[in-house]
Protein backbone atom coordinates (compact mmCIF):
# COMPACT_ATOMS: atom_id res chain seq x y z
CA UNK A 1 0.00 0.00 0.00
CA UNK A 2 1.06 3.54 -0.62
CA UNK A 3 -0.25 5.66 2.26
CA UNK A 4 0.28 9.37 1.70
CA UNK A 5 -0.72 10.56 5.18
CA UNK A 6 -1.92 9.03 8.43
CA UNK A 7 -4.03 10.47 11.16
CA UNK A 8 -6.16 9.96 14.21
CA UNK A 9 -9.80 10.98 14.43
CA UNK A 10 -10.83 11.80 17.99
CA UNK A 11 -14.59 11.94 18.57
CA UNK A 12 -15.39 14.32 21.42
CA UNK A 13 -18.38 15.45 23.44
CA UNK A 14 -16.74 18.67 24.65
CA UNK A 15 -15.70 19.64 21.13
CA UNK A 16 -14.99 23.35 21.72
CA UNK A 17 -12.98 22.67 24.88
CA UNK A 18 -11.01 19.86 23.19
CA UNK A 19 -10.18 22.07 20.19
CA UNK A 20 -8.98 24.75 22.62
CA UNK A 21 -6.95 22.15 24.55
CA UNK A 22 -5.13 20.67 21.56
CA UNK A 23 -4.69 24.04 19.85
CA UNK A 24 -4.00 26.56 22.59
CA UNK A 25 -2.87 24.43 25.53
CA UNK A 26 -0.77 21.83 23.68
CA UNK A 27 0.10 24.22 20.87
CA UNK A 28 -0.65 21.94 17.91
CA UNK A 29 -0.72 23.81 14.60
CA UNK A 30 -4.14 24.19 12.97
CA UNK A 31 -4.41 22.57 9.53
CA UNK A 32 -8.13 22.73 8.76
CA UNK A 33 -11.46 23.61 10.34
CA UNK A 34 -15.08 23.09 9.37
CA UNK A 35 -17.76 24.68 11.54
CA UNK A 36 -21.17 24.60 9.93
CA UNK A 37 -24.54 23.23 10.90
CA UNK A 38 -24.26 19.47 11.39
CA UNK A 39 -20.52 19.35 10.73
CA UNK A 40 -17.80 20.39 13.16
CA UNK A 41 -14.22 19.22 12.90
CA UNK A 42 -10.80 20.69 13.46
CA UNK A 43 -7.57 19.16 12.18
CA UNK A 44 -4.17 19.75 13.79
CA UNK A 45 -0.69 18.83 12.67
CA UNK A 46 0.68 15.98 14.77
CA UNK A 47 4.25 15.48 13.61
CA UNK A 48 4.07 13.57 10.33
CA UNK A 49 0.41 12.75 11.06
CA UNK A 50 -2.71 14.69 11.87
CA UNK A 51 -5.18 14.78 14.73
CA UNK A 52 -8.76 15.46 13.66
CA UNK A 53 -11.09 16.48 16.50
CA UNK A 54 -14.76 15.88 15.73
CA UNK A 55 -18.08 15.87 17.54
CA UNK A 56 -19.95 12.68 18.45
CA UNK A 57 -17.86 11.27 21.30
CA UNK A 58 -18.63 10.68 24.96
CA UNK A 59 -16.86 12.58 27.72
CA UNK A 60 -15.93 11.29 31.15
CA UNK A 61 -15.56 13.48 34.25
CA UNK A 62 -12.27 11.76 35.10
CA UNK A 63 -9.63 9.91 33.09
CA UNK A 64 -11.22 7.30 30.86
CA UNK A 65 -10.14 3.75 31.60
CA UNK A 66 -8.80 1.45 28.90
CA UNK A 67 -12.24 -0.12 28.39
CA UNK A 68 -13.80 3.29 27.74
CA UNK A 69 -10.99 4.35 25.41
CA UNK A 70 -8.26 1.82 24.57
CA UNK A 71 -5.91 4.46 23.17
CA UNK A 72 -3.57 7.11 24.52
CA UNK A 73 -2.21 10.07 22.58
CA UNK A 74 1.53 10.28 23.24
CA UNK A 75 3.69 13.28 22.44
CA UNK A 76 7.47 12.89 22.47
CA UNK A 77 9.33 15.95 23.77
CA UNK A 78 13.00 16.72 24.44
CA UNK A 79 12.38 17.52 28.13
CA UNK A 80 9.37 15.95 29.88
CA UNK A 81 9.69 17.75 33.24
CA UNK A 82 9.97 21.17 31.60
CA UNK A 83 7.02 20.53 29.27
CA UNK A 84 4.95 19.16 32.17
CA UNK A 85 5.69 22.35 34.10
CA UNK A 86 4.44 24.45 31.18
CA UNK A 87 1.24 22.38 31.05
CA UNK A 88 0.72 22.78 34.81
CA UNK A 89 1.04 26.54 34.30
CA UNK A 90 -1.86 26.26 31.85
CA UNK A 91 -4.00 24.43 34.42
CA UNK A 92 -3.40 20.84 33.29
CA UNK A 93 -3.08 18.18 36.01
CA UNK A 94 0.10 16.28 35.04
CA UNK A 95 1.75 13.29 36.73
CA UNK A 96 5.44 12.67 35.87
CA UNK A 97 7.04 9.22 36.21
CA UNK A 98 10.58 8.03 35.55
CA UNK A 99 11.10 4.54 34.12
CA UNK A 100 14.21 2.55 33.21
CA UNK A 101 13.47 3.34 29.53
CA UNK A 102 12.62 7.05 29.88
CA UNK A 103 10.31 9.59 31.47
CA UNK A 104 6.57 10.06 30.94
CA UNK A 105 3.97 12.56 32.05
CA UNK A 106 0.31 11.53 32.08
CA UNK A 107 -2.67 13.89 31.71
CA UNK A 108 -6.14 14.00 30.13
CA UNK A 109 -7.95 16.23 27.68
CA UNK A 110 -11.33 17.86 28.54
CA UNK A 111 -13.18 14.67 27.53
CA UNK A 112 -11.06 12.45 29.79
CA UNK A 113 -9.03 10.99 26.93
CA UNK A 114 -5.62 9.76 28.04
CA UNK A 115 -2.58 11.72 26.86
CA UNK A 116 1.09 11.50 27.74
CA UNK A 117 4.43 13.10 27.17
CA UNK A 118 7.40 10.82 26.60
CA UNK A 119 11.09 11.60 26.61
CA UNK A 120 12.95 11.32 23.32
CA UNK A 121 15.79 9.62 25.20
CA UNK A 122 15.76 5.86 24.68
CA UNK A 123 12.87 6.00 22.20
CA UNK A 124 12.98 3.21 19.66
CA UNK A 125 15.56 1.16 21.55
Amino acid sequence: MNFTKSGIILFTENYVQCVEFYGSVLGLDLLHRIDREGEHLTTFSLGDCYLMVETGGAACASAKNVTQNPTKLRFNVPEVAETASVLRGKGVDVSVATHSWGTTAEFTDPDGNLCALRSDEGFGH
